[in-house]
């Protein structure tokens, strides 16, 4: 008998070591480069990678054979030799021949920012709506990319994005495998499209059983802080991760700002800069909570050190979903980073703003600026009505008390006299024109 129990082997996947290549092009500032580059270290930690290094190439265009041109190339299989990595990820987009060509003269897997950020949102999908948002967006990435010397789907699926590939049928003896996989993708992709359809037909069901209520929509770039902030203002136990895409799911919840004042609050996924096409099409049904709402609270993390090139992108997607005019409060967070103590002189440079309020959703600070400028835009959302409505409409009273102010009431025989505020969407939804009292 031994006298020690063996060693339980690891069942951990090893993490893959990653080498990144930004490539700064004619007409970039030097700091976009870095900036670009330094994100991607973030995403690839996101993705639970290994950064093993770091190459920057100045060039005036892409070269249309390896994107940073042959000699670049061969500079990078050494590195990739030198440092044990398994893959190279590119800070720009590829097209599926100057992949396939970095991986043939190279020998490493080859991946560029938007595979990257595919993955990530793979990893971070949780609820069947999201992960059929992110499986459709990997297809319509990964059908171009298709090669033959990548075999058979299954094995570039990452996250089981593709199923049933044993109920393919062949169509001939002439038909390659590469046929059938593309054949596969794009039935698939139809499939997950009639689905995503549906979903939408239920989430705008599911809004208009809250147009009653005046809707803000949390938007902004990823890591700005929105979760953090709807954890604040709500109290609900929502996911906070100091981390890219932390969720993935819009969340709804109520706050209640006092005053018998209530909003319905919408944490929207964060946006990136250059976000993936096809991602940001399979999201779009998330993304009409935000569409739909009364106000959106641009949220934005005023510690890091280009905050306006971020803002810039997430008015930019804003423009993209035609929202440039919607009603928008700026809400500069994370001051508490800036200079420890010095937050009220911080939101003081943001007080004269019309559209603006600046706090920490971490530490509270400006939370009731924020609340009050909440209640001062639901109110502006607000009609006051006077109505003459039957005793016997005792649901529709209740209703009235429920989510507006009673400014004055008055009973006249059978008949309840009021005069009441509520949100202007109340008015339609419970036809009150009929009830209006005359005069």
């Amino acid at each position: 008998m031994p006298d020690h129990e063996p060693l339980a082997r690891s069942t951990a996947v090893p993490r893959q070591h990653a080498l990144l290549v930004g490539v700064a092009l004619a007409g970039m500032e030097p700091w976009e480069a870095e900036d670009s580059l330094e994100e991607l270290g973030r995403l690839t930690h996101t993705a639970t990678l290994i950064e093993v290094g770091r190459l920057v190439q100045h060039r005036r265009g892409p070269d249309a054979t390896f994107y940073v041109g042959r000699g670049k190339a061969e500079e990078l299989k050494r590195l990739a030799g030198e440092r044990d990595a398994d893959l190279l990820i590119f800070d720009n987009d590829l097209s599926p021949a100057q992949m396939r060509n970095l991986e043939q003269l190279t020998g490493v897997r080859i991946l560029d920012r938007s595979g990257l950020i595919l993955d990530i949102f793979a990893r971070r999908a949780r609820t069947r709506t999201a992960q059929i948002q992110v499986e459709l967006a990997q297809l319509h990435y990964l059908l171009p990319r298709l090669t033959r010397q990548w075999t058979h789907l299954s094995r570039q699926a990452g996250g089981g994005a593709i199923r049933g590939m044993g109920a393919v049928g062949v169509r001939g003896p002439g038909e390659t495998q590469l046929e059938t996989d593309r054949r596969t993708i794009r039935r698939r992709i139809r499939e997950l499209e009639d689905r995503l359809e549906r979903i939408g037909t239920q989430l705008a069901t599911s809004r208009q059983g809250r147009t009653g209520q005046f809707r803000v929509a949390l938007v902004g770039y990823t890591n700005a802080g929105k979760s953090t902030l709807m954890r604040a203002l709500s109290g609900a136990d929502v996911l906070v991760e100091d981390q890219l895409f932390a969720t993935l799911d819009s969340t709804t919840r109520q706050v209640d700002l006092g005053g018998r004042q209530q909003v319905l609050l919408t944490d929207t996924v964060g946006f990136i800069k250059r976000l993936p096409h096809h991602l940001f099409a399979s999201f779009h049904a998330t993304l009409e909570e935000a569409v739909e709402a009364d106000l959106l609270l641009h949220v934005i993390d005023l510690s890091f050190s280009r905050w306006e090139s971020q803002a810039e992108t997430v008015d930019g997607v804003l423009r993209q979903l035609g929202l440039e005019d919607h009603p928008t409060l700026r809400v500069y967070n994370k001051i508490d980073r800036i200079g420890p103590g010095e937050e009220a002189q911080v939101a003081a440079a943001f007080a004269d703003q019309a559209n603006a309020v600046a706090l920490s959703a971490a530490t509270g600070f400006g939370l009731d600026g924020l609340r009050q400028r909440l209640t001062a835009e639901a109110q502006r959302h607000a009609v006051t009505l006077t109505l003459q409505v039957p005793q016997s409409e005792g649901r529709l009273l209740a209703l009235l008390a429920a989510q507006g102010t009673i400014v004055s009431r008055e009973f006249h025989d059978n008949e309840v006299r009021l005069q009441v505020s509520l949100n202007r969407t109340w008015v339609t939804r419970l036809e009150l024109d009929r009830f209006r009292a005359p005069g």
